[in-house]
């Protein structure tokens, strides 16, 4: 796991922006604190590129340098994630090829492949990446991002030419000034997320997950899409011999995601997913360590459970509890790591649990993508539930939508006639929903009705329209809540703390296996027991109490939190922010005043404006510096390492 940053020049003067990338690139150390490499790409008067990398040495520790160089100096690369299918290309390409290679890292073989394979290669790669590689024959820049979003890549474009890093800050360094994108906001006002490909800062972009992209000197970046997850729900009259192909796939992806010359370990809920991961983990390495958090607060904390299933497994588990002055001391710091505001509070406690795993180990395992794969939110089981109404004929629909714009909010029955007489293409935007378009035209100081969270959704609906509305809720999530809320916060929590998380539930393996689930193995009809294939299959690898164990997933106590401990906080930053010309703060005052009462829960609203006013401090403001202090680490003294292909 490592940080990149890239510079392609436009004018052929990259060499004058060397010293401003390199100083931008300290931004990015806690990603990568092993190393630190900075490449001039010159080639007679021209000077092409800047690469810069902080490398975070789990395989190969002693080469694998980067930036990295390969067939004779014709591609330079900087790289950051792990390929866990290294080894078995590395020897196809050996057999096919003659490759050679000077390295035993994953890092070499993603060269290799480029070279013989053309852009094709991205399409063999089983991990998770995002690369940029700079080609000095054709002078052009490619660069690909893995197919879920599971490590991040970010871009932008001026005079002097294209930028690509691993986080947004190291582009702020060098263009400081950008102002924030208002629909940026009025998205992560209703998701608690900015979803893909936007950021919150106007003219930086990401490139979007299953991606790659080329660039030349003097054009703009061109995104291509590569990976589609597909899914096709096919009956079957066997359901055992799915059951048997689930765990058969999730242990080969548990194995190659242990591949690792340094320690590996794993977090550990009180869910099935992350126990899951630990049960088949010990099978390759007994000793694991794994990790969990949890609180005072009755009803929240997952230690006891998580403690149970370890002496199950025969594991050790480390907990760490934290408290309301942890989260309030911890946030600044956390919103930094970020870039843009994600108001998910499970955000808190895995930046500590993050914190204590790394006092141990350099890698851990973690159970991210199960319910986007599986069928595994409580959500799911809507389409079950509205059957009755949806069938009914459209007329009668139409009256029933009639008289549900009549009935008074929070009257019994409102909610499922609302819902039922509208297609899921409108009432279904993923798992969080925070201001409705009303709450917004009074929060927002410039509302503007015409962007919508349909702006986001349409054209994936487009893409899976074919779909049972199961799936479709699955492929929406998987394009919005995985990759905008899920994967961000599991990326930069544990990058803060110099930590490799991988997640071997988001495998293209256990996808194809997944996504041939039909709708009753995902959400019984009866019943409504969501993942049921996958809790079948894990029948017996798994703690028998974990199996039918509804989801916790790290619970944050924000909602008891904010009517006691962190009252006086919240007024504060409420007060004193300058994030108002945005938003109407006196609004929001209100909201935790109702809150505190009594009179509603409104915490996942007060949350999310808390967190963007602190966002805003950071990042508009800058009236809070949270980054960390550290020791920056020595440029790379040797040659980087690359190998020669005759």
């Amino acid at each position: 796991m490592c940080g990149l940053l890239t510079f392609v020049s436009a004018t052929g003067n990259a060499g004058a922006r060397r010293d401003a990338i390199a100083e931008a690139l300290e931004n990015l150390h806690h990603r990568g604190p092993d190393e630190t490499g900075v490449v001039d790409i010159s080639d007679g008067d021209s000077d092409d590129a800047v690469l810069a990398f902080k490398r975070l040495a789990i395989i190969d520790v002693e080469n694998s340098h980067q930036p990295m160089r390969y067939a004779d100096g014709r591609y330079t690369m900087t790289f950051n994630g792990e390929i866990y299918n290294y080894i078995e290309l590395r020897e196809q390409l050996i057999a096919e090829h003659g490759a050679t290679f000077v390295t035993d890292g994953d890092s070499e073989v993603i060269l290799a492949a480029y070279h013989y394979w053309g852009p094709e290669a991205v399409k063999r790669l089983r991990g998770m990446f995002a690369f940029v590689i700079w080609d000095s024959v054709e002078r052009k820049a490619f660069g690909a991002r893995d197919p879920y979003g599971i490590k991040p890549l970010y871009y932008m474009v001026d005079e002097h030419g294209a930028y690509f890093a691993s986080e947004k800050k190291a582009l702020l360094a060098l263009s400081p000034d950008r102002p924030v994108d208002p629909a940026g906001l009025s998205h992560y006002l209703t998701l608690q997320y900015v979803p893909e490909p936007d950021s919150l800062h106007q003219g930086i972009t990401r490139l979007e997950c299953g991606h790659w992209f080329e660039y030349q000197p003097g054009g703009e970046v061109r995104p291509s899409r590569y990976y589609r997850a597909d899914f096709r729900p096919t009956p079957t009259d066997n359901p055992e011999a799915a059951f048997r192909r689930i765990q058969e796939v999730l242990r080969e992806s548990v194995r190659i995601h242990m591949r690792s010359d340094v320690p590996v370990g794993a977090f550990l809920s009180s869910g099935i997913d992350s126990t899951a991961v630990v049960a088949l983990a010990r099978e390759f390495n007994p000793k694991i360590l794994t990790f969990t958090v949890g609180y005072d607060v009755p009803g929240y904390s997952e230690i006891d459970v998580a403690q149970e299933s370890a002496r199950w497994l025969d594991v050790t588990t480390i907990p760490t509890k934290i408290g309301p002055s942890d989260m309030m001391e911890a946030l600044p710091r956390i919103i930094w790591h970020l870039d843009d505001p994600v108001a998910d509070p499970a955000l808190v406690p895995l930046y500590f649990v993050a914190k204590k795993a790394s006092e141990h180990v350099t890698v851990v395992l973690s159970g991210e993508g199960s319910d986007e794969f599986f069928g595994g939110y409580g959500i799911y089981r809507e389409p079950l539930s509205l059957r009755p109404i949806e069938r009914l004929p459209s007329p009668l629909k139409r009256g029933l939508r009639a008289l549900s714009r009549v009935i008074p909010e929070g009257v019994k029955g409102k909610s499922f006639l609302e819902r039922g007489t509208t297609p899921i293409e409108e009432r279904y935007y993923g798992n969080a929903r925070i201001f409705t378009e009303a709450e917004k035209s009074r929060l927002m100081r410039s509302y503007d009705p015409s962007v919508r969270y349909t702006d986001v959704t349409k054209p994936l609906y487009a893409e899976c329209a074919h779909l049972d509305d199961i799936a479709k809720m699955q492929y929406i999530d998987l394009y919005t809540w995985l990759r905008g809320d899920i994967l961000v916060k599991a990326d930069r929590m544990s990058m803060a703390h110099s930590l490799e998380l991988r997640v071997p539930f988001l495998d293209k393996e256990v996808f194809e296996v997944a996504a041939t689930l039909p709708p009753e193995l995902k959400v019984t009809p009866r019943g409504g027991i969501r993942k049921y294939a996958l809790r079948r299959a894990l029948d017996g690898v798994v703690p028998p109490q974990i199996v039918n164990r509804p989801k916790l997933g790290f619970p944050t106590p924000t909602r008891v939190w904010l009517k006691q401990d962190m009252y006086d906080w919240a007024v504060e930053i409420l007060e004193k922010s300058a994030a108002g010309d945005l938003l109407d703060l006196g609004y929001v005052r209100g909201l935790l005043e109702a809150h505190r009462r009594g009179e509603a829960d409104h915490s996942r609203k007060v949350w999310t404006v808390l967190v963007f006013c602190v966002w805003h401090a950071i990042f508009v403001e800058r009236s809070i510096d949270p980054r960390p202090e550290q020791a920056q680490s020595a440029l790379l003294t040797k040659p980087v390492v690359g190998s020669v292909v005759s």
